[in-house]
C-alpha cells in the first residue's frame, strides 16, 4: 500500500492526454516539488475524469478514474487558490461522487 500522508486538490482542470511528466510539472510549477507521501488530485473540465499524481518516497505513480455517469464534486475556481488540502475522509467522498465540502473540518486552503 502506498503510504499518503497529505492530499492536495487542484483547483484548476488538467487536459487528461497528460502524462506523468506534465501531470509532474503541474505540481512542481504549484508547489516548488512533488513532496514524499503527498497526493495530488487534478481534474479535467467536465470533472469525469480524475488524475492522482503520488510521491511514494522513491518515485512518482499517476492513476486515473472515470466515472460513466455524472462527475466529481470539484471545489471552484472561483476561491482565488490553485489548490485545496483535504482531509482522507473528504478525499473518499470525493472519489465516491459524494459533497466532500461538507465533511470534518473546514478545508484548510493554501493560496499559491
Amino acid at each position: 500500500m502506498i503510504r499518503v500522508d497529505a492530499v492536495w486538490l487542484a483547483v484548476e482542470p488538467l487536459d487528461m492526454r497528460a502524462g506523468t511528466d506534465t501531470a509532474l510539472g503541474r505540481v512542481v510549477r504549484v508547489f516548488g516539488a512533488a513532496r514524499p507521501h503527498h497526493a495530488y488530485l487534478f481534474a479535467n473540465r467536465r470533472a469525469n475524469r480524475l488524475k492522482v499524481l503520488v510521491h511514494d518516497g522513491i518515485g512518482v505513480w499517476l492513476c486515473a478514474r472515470r466515472l460513466h455517469q455524472g462527475r466529481f464534486l470539484w471545489a471552484s475556481t472561483g476561491l482565488g487558490t490553485t489548490s485545496m488540502a483535504m482531509t482522507r475522509e473528504q478525499l473518499d467522498a470525493l472519489i465516491l461522487g459524494l459533497p466532500w465540502q461538507r465533511l470534518g473540518e473546514a478545508s484548510v486552503i493554501r493560496v499559491v
